[in-house]
């Protein structure tokens, strides 16, 4: 499951082309070859976990014995790649969502067309994740599975705002007042969550985000380290997805709510992403909602996900 071309545009790097790479050996994934003298970018599907390896395997996606050895076989593809390839990307190979797509596009799954085909289709380039060397079977596989949710959640709000945010809007004459609108809606998204963890200091936290929109709730979550010079550390995509759900609320003036919550403290103290709170750190957690363009503290206590939190401070004082 991977493709490979020269790359035009950052929205679109990674379309099928060229020939299929050849197998290296049985149970072995295939190994990528660049074409010398132009800009590569090389794209591959992950099955994240053994059911939908077991249900990929009657499409002849892969010949590795189990799932364990697909992750390990994908692993020396992808470090192979890194060596090979201007820029690696991966994205889960959902086996529902092909199904469906073969079904829309009259494709024949076991066909290895139909698999490039649906690993490069356009409007699912947002579950796309830059690959840079990260353990497969550790954090990377997981976040593929939310890039796929947060994915999905993002043709919502970008359907919602017709397509103004991610660009899909159609062949039609482009409106400028609607873009100005959208990204004057972004921005303002952007500035809340800068001021929601201007308010918090340092310390390790996680936002949680629901907006209630037509067709279902638009959800966000983004785990953040934040030290106490103002650096942060979050990951670009749920970055993106938190900043777009928060958009979508304010240009549509939706009812929404958001909890920031985690350990107040010296975030070097705690080395990495996630560690255990020490005495330096302070339980904390604090709720927002908004009904219409502007976010406030929650009129009253709120639990969101399980997660129980006292209204916040005041946007507006965190500068």
């Amino acid at each position: 499951m991977t493709s490979r071309k020269g790359r035009a545009r950052r929205n679109s790097d990674c379309t099928a082309g060229g020939p299929r790479p050849a197998l290296r050996a049985p149970h072995r994934p295939h190994r990528p070859r660049r074409v010398e003298g132009a800009e590569q970018a090389f794209v591959i599907g992950v099955l994240t976990n053994a059911a939908d390896f077991a249900q990929a395997r009657d499409w002849g996606v892969s010949d590795a014995p189990d799932h364990e050895r697909y992750l390990a076989d994908t692993a020396e593809l992808l470090a192979d790649a890194l060596e090979r390839f201007e820029t690696v990307r991966a994205r889960m190979f959902h086996p529902r969502d092909f199904e469906e797509f073969c079904l829309l596009h009259g494709l024949d799954p076991a066909e290895p067309a139909a698999r490039d085909r649906y690993l490069v289709n356009p409007p699912l380039q947002t579950q796309l994740l830059a690959y840079q060397g990260e353990e497969l079977a550790g954090d990377f596989v997981p976040r593929l599975v939310r890039a796929r949710e947060n994915g999905l959640t993002l043709c919502h709000a970008d359907l919602l705002l017709d397509g103004g945010l991610l660009g899909t809007a159609g062949p039609a004459e482009p409106d400028e007042e609607h873009a100005r609108w959208v990204r004057a809606a972004y921005q303002r998204g952007s500035e809340v969550f800068r001021r929601m963890l201007v308010g918090a200091g340092a310390g390790v936290y996680e936002l949680r985000l629901r907006v209630d929109a037509p067709g279902g709730p638009l959800t966000a979550a983004a785990r953040v380290l934040q030290w106490e010079d103002g650096v942060v550390r979050i990951n670009d995509e749920e970055l993106e997805l938190v900043c777009a759900v928060l958009c979508a609320g304010l240009a549509l003036e939706l009812p929404a709510v958001a909890v920031l919550h985690g350990s107040q403290g010296s975030a070097a103290s705690c080395g990495a992403r996630g560690g255990a709170a020490d005495e330096h750190f302070l339980p904390a957690a604090w709720a927002w909602s908004s009904s219409g363009p502007d976010w406030a503290p929650a009129a009253r206590p709120v639990r969101l996900d399980g997660v129980a939190a006292q209204p916040g401070y005041s946007l507006g004082t965190a500068c």
